[in-house]
């Protein structure tokens, strides 16, 4: 089973959300339906950036790092560093 860490975007205001899950669809949708009390003000969300992980262990360590940063900018960089979509 693969893991994943990932960035979501607000569609309505500039805010972005770095979470961890085993599967980008249906986590994305979860946030999208109302169900993550921390992302349900900001609906509709979309994923910016995503990193692969063979274990949960990593995926999680690379979550915690990413939320340590505390930067828009930071995260803002790793997305363009992928060349995805602003």
């Amino acid at each position: 089973m693969k893991f994943y860490t990932y960035i979501i975007k607000s569609k309505i205001i500039k805010r972005y959300y770095i979470g961890t899950c085993s599967n980008l669809e249906l986590r994305l949708n979860r946030h999208n339906s109302g169900n993550s009390r921390s992302t349900k003000g900001y609906i509709p969300w979309e994923i910016v950036y995503s990193e692969e992980f063979e274990n949960k262990s990593d995926a999680i360590k690379r979550e915690n790092y990413q939320k340590r940063q505390k930067s828009v900018e930071f995260i803002e960089e790793l997305i363009h560093s992928k060349g995805c979509p602003d």
